[in-house]
């Protein structure tokens, strides 16, 4: 894959450097803030190598690429733009979008770059778990083989460090997203948990420490694992180290702004904004624990029908720190449910996209759907949900009734995850040690459920004549160019050849073209051909380059790219043969044609010769179409699909 290239296309099919502000990506998607939208060319995106989905929402412009890829493409993208990160200019286009949609948005910001150290966190705790629960005839594994208890201990203090710490690392993310200096953040982050302070996970158990400045006695409690303080106090440190910035002689300014922006804000910080924003994070916390006990299963149903939705719009990043605090408090609330239902809603979208994996003919669809479902069961669902699901829509169906069955049994067994991780099969090692069974369960009836219905839904909809229904039409220079083509071969038809009213109706024989390998039209690897937008047929993955007439008729079209051919028969079908995919920017490099428009041609007649490995060497794919552009609905087609068949070879027949 070449990601320059992608980058590149990308860039331009935005609106070009000048339109892009700033750049970022998460785990599977490039988000690009746009200066102005209306610039960018999404279904020329959609054609983009390796590009898998892209949408709007809540002003910012998303491109799905799948993990990994992502990562690779955004650096080639900041490579190309001369940029680090994101930037963190207040433009008006960010205030776009109602309270909700800003609010949403700015806590995906500030989680997604912090989401690795705590997945990081969560997993080390999960193995500390396993090394430490008494899960072998109630015995622990360290209790069975003592030499690991080292191991154990340097896990443990490994995986709580974190959580310790989650002020410096909000702090940090925090700060960088409302316009100040992230060091600073960070340090905030660091005086809220500094181990001279009452840490906060004693409140309750000792006497803590008071500070005695000016008559005001200031409790010395720490922050740990807490998230709505240090959000607030890292948008004041911000706010105050920009406006000191605008007021302080440039002379003084590196002096004496981050001195008064840390001396101010650490005392808003334990005298006013830290107990009140840590009552009010327990509270939240309390208040959506108790909501979700008290409605049960039917909460927990709800809830998991819902979560894919919600991941579509991006507002499930903001469940991150509404969960951070749930695991954070875990002595009140127990643990996290939010985590337990992402399982089911990830494992509901891999099984279903594993049906349609099994139940598909189109090879496109079946590379698309083994990459992402095993994804999707890993704990990244935007691939599938983009690539399949969606586009499909009946499995999107079955998996949000399989996420909300699944859902609704671990809220009514009340399983808990008591860590952060890999919102899927591997799941296990985020849960409490005694809601394993309970997990597994929830599993096995998302999974079952989904993959049930939609091969279900397959059956009863027809969904194998449907599955190119639910994707963006192609509208790139090759799709556009291969319309045209196809509408053009029909109107030249129309001028050379009798009526076909008037034609033989016996059943036509036409012979492969070109020498290799024949497959249905709908195996093509070009999207609007499989859809069969452009008429059906046949496409052939040649070994030879030279194309035959595949029956008599005469030349009712050529190209002047020479691509494309287009031939009727003497019982009046139009037929196009379609030369490679894309293959119109070659502007004929390649091609040689033997015929010309009106000639007469017998089966068998030379046509036109490929040279083949210059259009593989030019970067575009060989693949050749012959398709049926104007077929009455009358007409059916039988293909007579071969691994290696050559001119002398039937390959359809079209039954009027």
């Amino acid at each position: 894959m070449d990601y320059a290239k992608i980058a590149s296309e990308v860039i331009r099919l935005v609106g070009g450097k000048e339109n892009i502000r700033s750049v970022a990506h998460c785990a599977t998607r490039l988000r690009l803030q746009l200066r102005n939208n209306d610039l960018r060319d999404e279904s020329a995106l959609s054609d983009v190598e390796g590009v898998k989905g892209v949408f709007l929402t809540q002003s910012q412009f998303q491109i799905i690429f799948g993990a990994g890829t992502v990562n690779l493409v955004c650096d080639e993208v900041q490579k190309q733009l001369g940029i680090q990160s994101e930037a963190t200019e207040n433009e008006a286009e960010e205030k776009k979008g109602n309270l909700l949609q800003r609010l949403v948005k700015m806590l995906s910001d500030i989680f997604v770059p912090i989401i690795p150290a705590i997945v990081a966190g969560g997993l080390l705790m999960g193995i500390n778990n396993i090394l430490t629960s008494n899960l072998i005839h109630g015995q622990s594994i360290i209790a069975l083989y003592p030499q690991w208890a080292g191991l154990a201990t340097a896990i443990n203090l490994f995986a709580a460090a974190p959580f310790t710490f989650l002020p410096v690392l909000i702090g940090f993310s925090a700060a960088k997203k409302f316009g100040g200096n992230p060091y600073l953040g960070a340090a905030m982050g660091m005086i809220m948990v500094h181990p001279d302070l009452m840490s906060a996970y004693q409140i309750g158990v000792g006497t803590p420490p008071v500070w005695d400045i000016f008559g005001l006695h200031i409790s010395a409690i720490g922050y740990q694992g807490t998230v709505l303080p240090v959000l607030a106090v890292s948008w004041i440190i911000a706010n105050i180290e920009k406006r000191l910035h605008k007021v302080t002689p440039s002379w003084l300014d590196n002096l004496t702004t981050p001195l008064i922006s840390i001396l101010v804000t650490s005392f808003l910080t334990f005298i006013v904004v830290g107990p009140v924003l840590r009552e009010a994070g327990n509270l939240l916390a309390a208040g959506i624990t108790w909501v979700y006990n008290s409605l049960g299963f039917i909460g927990g149903a709800l809830f998991g029908l819902v979560y894919a939705p919600i991941t579509l719009t991006g507002m499930h990043h903001s469940f991150i720190a509404i969960e951070t605090q749930l695991i954070a408090d875990s002595v009140h609330t127990g643990g996290s449910f939010i985590f337990a239902t992402a399982s089911m809603n990830n494992v509901a979208q891999g099984a279903a996209v594993l049906a349609v994996l099994m139940m598909t003919k189109n090879e496109k669809i079946k590379s698309i759907c083994s990459a992402s479902g095993i994804s999707a069961l890993l704990g990244i669902t935007e691939p599938a949900m983009f690539g399949v699901t969606l586009k499909l829509k009946y499995p999107f169906y079955a998996a949000i009734i399989g996420s909300a069955v699944g859902s609704a049994y671990l809220a009514g067994t009340k399983t808990l995850a008591q860590a952060m991780g890999a919102a899927g099969l591997p799941g296990f090692i985020s849960m409490k040690p005694d809601h394993y069974l309970y997990f597994a369960i929830g599993l096995v009836l998302s999974m079952g459920v989904s993959f049930i219905l939609t091969v279900v839904f397959w059956k009863k909809f027809n969904m194998g004549a449907m599955e190119g229904e639910g994707t963006t039409p192609a509208k790139s220079s090759q799709t556009v160019a291969s319309a045209s083509t196809a509408t053009a071969v029909t109107s030249a038809a129309t001028e050379t050849v009798e009526s076909s009213a008037n034609a033989n109706t016996d059943d036509e024989v036409l012979f492969a073209p070109m020498a290799g390998e024949i497959l249905p039209i709908s195996e093509s690897a070009d999207e609007a051909f499989a859809a069969k937008m452009l008429g059906d047929g046949i496409a052939i993955n040649p070994s030879e380059g030279t194309i035959y007439a595949p029956c008599d008729g005469s030349v009712s079209l050529l190209f002047p790219t020479k691509h494309a051919i287009g031939i009727t028969t003497t019982k009046g079908t139009d037929l196009l043969i379609h030369a490679g995919i894309d293959t119109v920017k070659m502007e004929g490099d390649g091609f040689e044609v033997f015929v010309k428009q009106g000639d007469n041609v017998r089966k068998g007649d030379k046509l036109l010769k490929v040279d083949l490995e210059k259009v593989r060497t030019a970067g575009y794919n060989p693949q050749t179409m012959m398709i049926l552009p104007q077929a009455s609905a009358d007409v059916t087609l039988e293909v007579h699909a071969s691994a290696n068949a050559d001119q002398t070879c039937k390959a359809m027949t079209i039954k009027h």
